[in-house]
């Protein structure tokens, strides 16, 4: 079979990296800190709609949802019917309340709900949270470019890591926001021609026909979507991953200023809630399509008798399953197939971390630094905060590549749950936040939060450990996220007392 050349791959690379720089060019003329932070509330919806597919999906699910398909079937599929209960959410409560409000951060609603301690808490939680998890992202697919391509030249891992940040950064330094909104429409087409493509070629290479597509997988081994047979004691049962979906969806989304900048770019409430609607449906479909495509490939795999890669951990042979799509879509479909991959996958990378770096970038402008985005600002006021957002970006670039290097040294799971662990230690705070702030009409003792949301992950770290001996057995899924949040809420609540005056 007639392989991707590692020449012809850098090629690619460097022509879609030379498109990005293009649409940067013409969507970053002129733009100031309001383009790039909410693009001047002029995003078209269905672009923004279309875009956050591919900045939902990423490189994890590119990568990782498939070869997680050999372990977990499609039970993945039960978690993303929860996240249309979170999505439903955000549309409805959460993003009303931030149009309401007008606002550029969405943790300033902590600021003028608790206080200031509750709001750079909140903050400080969101960077954390996305710092780990856009370099989980980047990582997951500099290690593809690293196997593939950069140790065929020799080119040490650490050198892949910093030229796909710095192209990256390259692209939003100038436009932020605006630039992505167009950028990502693109990259989501990209993924999914790339996965749509691998199907058909897998299954003209089975003699499969769409009918039987749909047959033989439903017929595999690999199909099974729903787990009720093990009861709670089972990560897999439906009602854990269900509201492990919702609560995923409410905070990686809801309470995410990465995926709510985007939503806060748009015209209006009304455009934005078409735009949650429309994301939602399409969202589900493309993760069937994911996961049907982990099922080929499994399935052609053992046709043809092709090695599923390997990795050493702890010294121990282990299924690499995250390389096991990269490996015959570049080795044995084809240059075709070859080509709109390695396409998919840079879209994935950078539909992720090009928002992720621009939204780090406008919290700790926004939150931290606390910049003035009022329109009335004075200009010398303005240029001084252009250049003090300039020299952020550059500083959670570095960041980003620190961290992978961290992560490339101690990673030994599937990316795809190393993600999901941690955002339920992070973001369990925010969820607790938040759900007080709505439904407890008390006031939180303010200087207290921050150590109240340090305590959770940790007493949350801990029940999961010993769950089994606390809970009889139980053990916790992606359901821990809500406990960590409860947690939080209940530290809020025995720490409060009753509101002297309602906060509009």
């Amino acid at each position: 079979m007639q392989k991707l050349s590692a020449g012809l791959i850098l090629v690619i690379v460097v022509g879609y990296f030379l498109l990005l720089l293009g649409i940067s060019f013409f969507t970053g003329k002129s733009a100031d800190n309001k383009d790039f932070f909410i693009a001047g509330r002029q995003s078209p919806w269905y672009l923004v709609a279309f875009g956050m597919i591919g900045a939902s999906l990423s490189g994890v699910t590119f990568i990782s949802v498939p070869g997680w398909v050999n372990d977990s079937q499609f039970s993945y599929m039960q978690m993303v019917f929860g996240y249309l209960i979170g999505y439903t959410v955000i549309a409805t409560v959460l993003m009303p309340m931030y149009y309401r409000l007008n606002l550029t951060s969405i943790y300033t609603y902590l600021e003028q709900r608790f206080g200031r301690a509750s709001y750079k808490t909140g903050a400080s939680f969101f960077l954390l949270s996305r710092v780990i998890g856009a370099s989980f992202r980047l990582y997951l697919v500099a290690i593809v470019l690293q196997r593939f391509v950069m140790d065929i030249y020799g080119i040490p891992f650490w050198i892949t890591v910093l030229l796909t940040i710095l192209l990256i950064w390259i692209y939003t330094f100038r436009g932020g926001i605006k630039t992505i909104v167009w950028t990502d429409t693109l990259q989501t087409f990209c993924m999914l021609a790339a996965v749509i493509l691998t199907v058909v070629v897998i299954a003209g290479r089975l003699d499969y026909s769409l009918p039987e597509i749909v047959e033989n997988v439903r017929n595999s081994s690999y199909s099974q979507i729903f787990f009720f047979e093990e009861g709670w004691s089972d990560s897999k049962n439906f009602f854990k991953q269900l509201l492990g979906g919702a609560s995923m969806a409410i905070v990686m989304t809801g309470l995410d200023q990465d995926m709510m900048q985007k939503n806060l770019s748009c015209r209006n409430i009304g455009d934005a809630q078409k735009n949650m609607f429309w994301f939602s449906i399409v969202l589900v479909f493309a993760n069937l399509l994911f996961l049907t495509l982990g099922a080929l490939l499994y399935l052609y795999t053992n046709q043809v008798g092709i090695e599923i890669p390997t990795k050493i951990v702890n010294g121990v042979a282990k299924m690499d399953t995250d390389l096991l799509y990269p490996k015959i879509a570049l080795h044995h479909l084809g240059p075709a197939v070859g080509i709109v991959f390695i396409l998919g996958l840079i879209a994935a990378a950078y539909s992720s971390a090009d928002s992720a770096l621009t939204a780090l970038t406008t919290s700790f402008c926004v939150d931290i630094l606390e910049f003035d985005t009022d329109e009335s600002v004075e200009e010398s006021v303005k240029h001084e905060q252009q250049r003090k957002r300039f020299l952020v970006h550059i500083g959670f670039s570095v960041l980003l590549f620190f961290v992978i290097l961290i992560f490339y040294f101690v990673n030994n799971e599937a990316v795809i749950k190393q993600i999901f662990t941690v955002a339920m230690y992070t973001y369990g705070p925010l969820l607790g936040l938040y759900l007080f702030g709505f439904f407890i009409d008390r006031d939180v003792t303010d200087r207290l939060t921050p150590a109240i949301c340090i305590v959770s992950p940790i007493l949350t770290f801990f029940i999961n450990q010993y769950s089994e001996q606390l809970f009889f057995g139980y053990k916790f899924g992606f359901e821990l996220l809500i406990v960590n949040g409860l947690i939080t809420f209940v530290g809020l609540f025995l720490f409060s007392e009753r509101r002297i005056q309602s906060v509009e």
